[in-house]
């Protein structure tokens, strides 16, 4: 009770100062929740991905992740209906919904608030459709790799068009060819950063973390190498309206916060991944899938803050701290919900236990690969 106490005290004192935001900075305050959920939706959105990912690819390790990635996915009713602020509150984010930018007809139409909501809504319906029919399809060898082959294709359109709208439509004159990919790689980090870290806390869903440490390099390596390309791509065409989205970030302290994140995200976690026994120290993969999680909200700042004018700087950071605290509790505590009756053993017969529960997995994969 101590440790639900003090997560009740801390979101009260969180919501105090969302408040207290609203009241003096609506605009900050909207940009905080805008980051934190971005941040967060992204775990359920990438944990989708690699659900149909391990569909394809049977190994031990896409059955010791497969209960975590369906909880995930079963949290997106949730996110879209988080998103509900964002709806609401675009003129205050979003230029062309404010109307404050001179667009070619075609982009205004289609960055129009009731069109920006309606595709977010559809988004999230696609999404919860293809995770309800990857969680019917599982046990069925056929139906697993048409609901993958089939959902991996649509998720990576959706997903792509999703970035776009959230994060890119905030500087409309800003064109990026990756940069729909960008925001692919960086739900796939989220999402496997949780599923993993929550893995990893127990022996009883990762046994050993062998061949765990390459799998999060790669993914690391697919990051780095996606946001590079970007980079090398504009800065060498150097075209205004794209040169001035990585100007923005590098002055008035945002470069400190870049090199903040390509270090901790990048360099250090490159560096430690190289040795063999830290790629096996469940401790030292934990520790680097909380910071990745940690570094989403990084991520989700770089990419979102500099190209919304007129926020305050010194309200910000214990805005972006408080409302990140409250939405990531209200969907912890929904994915808790989804996940815990799945991961306790009951001597009743409605729940199975954990040694039934994996054999039937290991089944799985050994009938997945005679296949």
């Amino acid at each position: 009770m101590t440790r639900y106490r003090a997560i009740a005290v801390l979101c009260l004192a969180a919501g105090i100062i969302v408040v207290a935001g609203i009241f003096f900075d609506a605009r900050t305050t909207l940009a905080a929740y805008l980051i934190a959920w971005v941040a967060t939706a992204s775990i359920p959105i990438g944990a989708l991905a690699l659900l149909q990912m391990t569909y394809l690819v049977h190994r031990a390790w896409t059955n010791d992740l497969h209960r975590i990635l369906i909880a995930a996915t079963e949290t997106l009713p949730l996110c879209g209906l988080l998103a509900l602020p964002i709806l609401l509150g675009q003129p205050e984010l979003y230029p062309a919904a404010e109307g404050s930018v001179d667009l070619p007809a075609f982009k205004a139409a289609y960055l129009s608030p009731w069109f920006f909501a309606t595709r977010t809504i559809v988004f999230f319906a696609i999404w919860y459709a293809l995770a309800f029919w990857a969680k019917a399809a599982w046990k069925n060898p056929d139906r697993m790799a048409r609901a993958a082959s089939v959902g991996l294709i649509v998720y990576a359109l959706t997903a792509s068009l999703a970035g776009i709208d959230w994060l890119q439509s905030l500087n409309p004159e800003f064109h990026s060819s990756i940069y729909g990919l960008l925001f692919i790689s960086f739900t796939w980090m989220s999402g496997l950063a949780f599923a993993l870290g929550v893995g990893l806390s127990s022996h009883t869903w990762i046994p050993s973390a062998r061949g765990y440490g390459g799998l999060f390099l790669s993914m690391i390596l697919l990051w780095a190498y996606l946001h590079a390309m970007q980079y090398i791509v504009i800065w060498s065409g150097n075209i205004p309206d794209e040169v001035t989205w990585y100007l923005a970030r590098s002055t008035d302290g945002w470069q400190y916060v870049v090199m903040l994140l390509a270090s901790a995200q990048f360099v250090g976690p490159f560096l430690l991944l190289l040795s063999e026994r830290a790629r096996r120290d469940r401790k030292v993969l934990l520790g680097l899938c909380i910071a990745t999680l940690v570094l989403r909200v990084v991520e989700a700042l770089v990419l979102a803050a500099p190209g919304i004018h007129g926020l305050n700087g010194s309200l910000l950071p214990a805005v972006l701290i408080a409302v990140t605290i409250l939405i990531a509790t209200a969907w912890g505590t929904f994915f808790v919900r989804q996940f815990m009756p799945t991961n306790v053993t009951a001597n009743g017969p409605n729940v199975p236990s954990e040694a039934s529960g994996q054999a039937k997995l290991r089944e799985t994969e050994l009938s997945c690969r005679r296949q």
